[in-house]
């Protein structure tokens, strides 16, 4: 294999170990999207990965760091003190370039071997309590349950923000923007201020947990409710000095999020066909359109804050662990602010394998490697602290893309797309930094076909890998202990699914081509490593699979709440979009009947098996006094040599 000075492959090697060549067309394709035109760049703007404490050679000149200080260097090399993070050495004139310096422990934080926790769908884990969704009390009130039943954490979907316009957006992973937060998420009655106008809400929360009888979640309707009865609650408040402090902190980055969110209700929920004077976030038009909407663009501050407020509670019960989309809307927030960094006419996908045999086009647009690296990261740096904010874990969907993602060009499908490489080692040491500051340990979602050198590179890392009972050869007796155990995914078929045939039947249904034999192959796996008889019931399968999975070497495991409720349908069914209810499927009777639910004892009891789990709390963190806040952030770094207690 060949890789151009773009970090475009010449081929790949697919699912069933063929060599596929990538068709000149795409490669030019994909160039253009780049806009690589003539030779390949060296970065506008010089970054070095440095360990702490490492040696480093330079000529004299100033370094600016991080917290705004400045040191004049003299004797031609960095301090062996210098904090982690990221500061920006300027030599004197005609001695070289400028560098970014990306100062990182190099390893991310460890939990406790034998944690374990609950994984789920925030949205689909609603209560009686619930406006038909899912909200952060809810999870405040999940994270309440899961702790009595042992479990240390909560690993959730992302919850990031969508356009704040119907139809809403029911997929996670295709946030508008991954920094901020949906939100369908609020608690309305525990905004602050929200029993002043308590006559009017009274009807609206009444229509609200109506919507808890149907099964598929209305988010749209959701919506129009809760942002109903938000106006009518923020017309009624008066200026708070948390409100404040957090505007303050969150400065240009929440004003320009805010800013779209009042376009967005006005032009629609995608940029690119606004007027043009719109499009561009820092143009002329724009100013003034703040001048003349700021009390808009001040709601939805205040949403942002509310959420954050909510979310903070929520993790004062449990330790909350997130999940990072690999992309964002094209027509959404973040892909307005850096939209020259984007790859306009390309999204990013799957090659075909064995279980999607046309391959996958996700509909996201990758960052271009070469402007993503010109720009310092800032982008990538601002997306893991806000996932950070108030987690004490994350899980990095597809963690391939810190090497590389398949690109699929505009027009063609995702039968032929090609690889494009990213700088790994500096994206790495950026996850390094910010995961060391909140003090949370990193799982890599690392499922397909990824090349064991890499492992062994996220490994080096403390990086998690991920491992799944449905596709793991060995007993998870022999998973690494550098990993997450799980049964399933979203995306896979249950254990209920799957071993009922639930699964497979609404694949045909839906005019699907499932894998049926590789199906049946992972059920009588099942059926083997647990002794299990052709005619078992569900619910007992649903609890032989995690006594299995409780033996696992793994240092972390979740259970999944679908299992726990012996559901059937898998939360999202890939290659459909309107056929399958994706993203939208509650809890069958919802936390109430978590609650209740001998199966979901049953699987705690075999999870706790792992050994006594230490509950992740914020204030178990070791404090590194060599490395300063993080400008903007509460959060504070801890020895990554140390475990996440």
């Amino acid at each position: 294999m060949a890789t151009d000075g773009w970090g475009i492959d010449d081929g790949y090697q697919d699912a069933r170990g063929e060599w596929r060549t990538i068709a000149p067309e795409t490669i030019a394709a994909v160039r253009a999207a780049m806009d690589a035109g003539g030779a390949p760049p060296s970065a506008e703007r010089r970054i070095q990965v440095v360990r702490q404490h490492q040696t480093v050679r330079i000529p004299s000149g100033r370094l600016y760091l991080e917290d705004g200080s400045h040191v004049d260097l003299r004797r031609k090399r960095l301090p062996p003190d210098i904090p982690i993070g990221y500061h920006d050495f300027r030599p004197k004139r005609g001695e070289g370039p400028s560098i970014r310096f990306i100062v990182t422990p190099g390893r991310c934080p460890l939990p406790k071997r034998g944690l374990w926790g609950w994984a789920g769908q925030l949205y689909a884990a609603r209560s009686q309590d619930s406006w038909g969704f899912g909200d952060l009390a809810d999870l405040r009130r999940l994270a309440v349950w899961a702790r009595s039943h042992g479990a240390g954490f909560l690993l959730v979907n992302p919850l990031s923000a969508a356009s704040p316009v119907t139809p809403q957006q029911p997929s996670p992973y295709y946030p508008a923007s991954r920094r901020f937060l949906n939100p369908l998420y609020l608690r309305i009655e525990e905004v602050p201020g929200a029993a002043s106008v308590a006559g009017d809400l009274e009807w609206l929360a009444t229509a609200g947990k109506a919507l808890n009888e149907q099964r598929v979640i209305d988010r749209n309707k959701v919506f129009e409710l809760k942002m109903h009865a938000l106006e009518k609650i923020f017309g009624r408040v008066s200026s708070d000095r948390a409100f404040e402090r957090y505007c303050a902190e969150r400065r240009r980055d929440l004003a320009e999020f805010a800013t779209f969110c009042v376009l967005a209700e006005k032009l629609g929920g995608d940029w690119r066909a606004w007027p043009s004077e719109f499009q561009r976030s820092g143009g002329p038009a724009v100013a003034r359109f703040v001048d003349d909407n700021r009390e808009r663009i001040r709601f939805h501050q205040w949403l942002q804050w509310l959420l954050d407020e909510q979310l903070a509670r929520a993790g004062e019960e449990s330790a909350i662990v997130q999940d990072l989309a690999i992309g964002v809307d094209p027509g959404g927030a973040d892909a307005w602010v850096w939209q020259d960094l984007y790859a306009q006419s390309c999204t990013v996908g799957a090659p075909p394998d064995l279980y999607n045999r046309q391959g996958q086009d996700w509909g996201l647009p990758p960052f271009i490697p070469h402007k993503l690296r010109a720009a310092g990261y800032e982008p990538f740096v601002q997306t893991l602290r806000a996932t950070l904010r108030h987690s004490r874990g994350l899980r990095i969907d597809h963690v391939m893309g810190l090497f590389r993602l398949y690109w699929v060009p505009h027009g063609l499908d995702a039968t032929h797309g090609a690889f494009v490489r990213y700088p790994a080692d500096e994206m790495l040491a950026i996850v390094a930094i910010e995961s060391q500051r909140a003090g949370a340990f990193v799982v890599g979602e690392d499922l397909g076909t990824v090349d064991e050198e890499i492992r062994a590179l996220l490994a080096a890392h403390r990086v998690l890998s991920y491992r799944l009972l449905w596709f793991e050869d060995e007993p998870p007796a022999s998973y690494p202990e550098l990993s997450m155990a799980a049964v399933t995914t979203h995306d896979l078929p249950t254990v209920a699914g799957l071993w009922d045939g639930h699964d497979v039947r609404a694949q045909r249904a839906l005019g699907l081509d499932p894998n049926e034999e590789g199906l049946r192959a992972i059920r009588d796996k099942l059926a083997s490593l647990g002794h299990l008889d052709e005619e078992a019931r569900a619910d007992d399968v649903v609890d032989r699979a995690y006594q299995l999975l409780s033996g696992a070497a793994s240092y972390v495991a979740t259970a999944s709440l679908d299992d726990a409720l012996a559901v059937n349908e898998r939360p999202n069914m890939p290659c459909t979009t309107t056929q399958w209810p994706n993203w939208s499927l509650a809890l069958p009777g919802g936390i109430e009947a978590l609650e209740k639910s001998p199966l979901a004892g049953r699987i705690a009891a075999a999870m706790r098996k792992r050994g006594r789990t230490k509950r992740l709390s914020k204030g178990a963190t070791l404090k590194d006094r060599r490395s300063p806040p993080v400008p903007g952030s509460a959060t504070h770094g801890v020895d990554a040599d140390q475990t996440v207690d």
